[in-house]
């Protein structure tokens, strides 16, 4: 089986800032990250960009089109260079049916995105911009190997567009976590030194230090 998986899936690159996924497009395979970082972008009635989900290494992704066959509803971007794994839905589907195992992984990972779309909308409807950084930053840390330090950090546009704010107010939000110690650069990583604080900011218990 999986010899058959490997013969008939494919494997994309993609430089930073390239589409892998057209909002709308028909959806014939399911994807798998294997390198970099992905984006979900939707765009609202006046033509503003937003931000709905990231997509990192070993995640997967299209799995909507491959139980419904209905087009994609958000456009996926490269936001790192990116290698991703295709394996086609004709070829895919009859595993999900036939092994439950695979379903239930399926189905385990459409319950974590709900609920992340709803934490989602929780941080846009945040009037505080530091809340609204300081929570995103508690989600992107969730996923990453190491809770303290966050791998290939998202910029601040990225950032920006997921929270519903401007490039500036991100820059200076950060500003003034890295100036408080809460934050550091390490590289193209974050390391978050007082998760506790974060947090506590991001529900709104701790004022802005």
């Amino acid at each position: 089986m999986i010899a058959e998986l490997a013969k008939q899936s494919q494997v994309k690159e993609f430089n930073k800032r390239e589409v892998v996924i057209e909002k709308g497009a028909p959806l014939l395979s399911l994807f798998f990250l294997l390198e970099g970082r992905l984006q979900g972008v939707d765009f609202t009635i006046d033509g503003k960009e937003v931000g709905t989900s990231f997509t990192d290494p070993l995640d997967f992704f299209g799995e909507l089109g491959v139980v419904d066959s209905d087009p994609h509803p958000e456009t996926v971007i490269a936001i790192a260079k990116s290698r991703v794994l295709a394996i086609p839905r004709n070829v895919i589907r009859p595993l999900l049916v036939g092994m439950p195992s695979m379903a239930e992984s399926l189905v385990l990972r459409l319950s974590r995105k709900l609920r992340e779309a709803n934490e989602q909308r929780r941080i846009l409807g945040l009037a505080n911009p530091l809340q609204k950084v300081c929570a995103q930053l508690i989600i992107l840390s969730r996923h990453a190997p190491n809770s303290s330090l966050i791998p290939d950090m998202p910029t601040h546009q990225e950032l920006a567009i997921m929270i519903n704010a401007s490039r500036e107010t991100v820059t200076r939000v950060f500003q003034l976590l890295q100036g408080q110690g809460l934050v550091l650069r390490d590289g193209n990583h974050l390391r978050i030194r007082q998760t506790l604080v974060l947090r506590e900011i991001a529900e709104g218990l701790r004022e802005a230090p």
